[in-house]
């Protein structure tokens, strides 16, 4: 089973889990892939600094890890 994000993991753990959750972040307006805050910045922070709701973002971001699950 694939661990779950949560919203105090840093964005670039986050992203280094697979590269394909860009796809997500995307579709919300957040492209922290470039970004030299991804490796110091929480995903609740990063979604408080852009106005984004960090549940829906999570919970968008673990349906796609539990759907792609090898």
């Amino acid at each position: 089973m694939t661990a779950l994000v949560t919203k105090d993991m840093l964005v670039s753990d986050i992203i280094e889990r697979d590269r394909n959750l860009a796809g997500v972040f995307f579709a919300y307006g957040l492209y922290c892939l470039g970004c030299v805050l991804a490796h110091h910045e929480t995903l609740e922070q990063a979604c408080q600094a852009h106005g984004i709701d960090v549940e829906a973002l999570v919970r968008d971001l673990n349906q796609y890890l539990e759907k792609h699950a090898s």
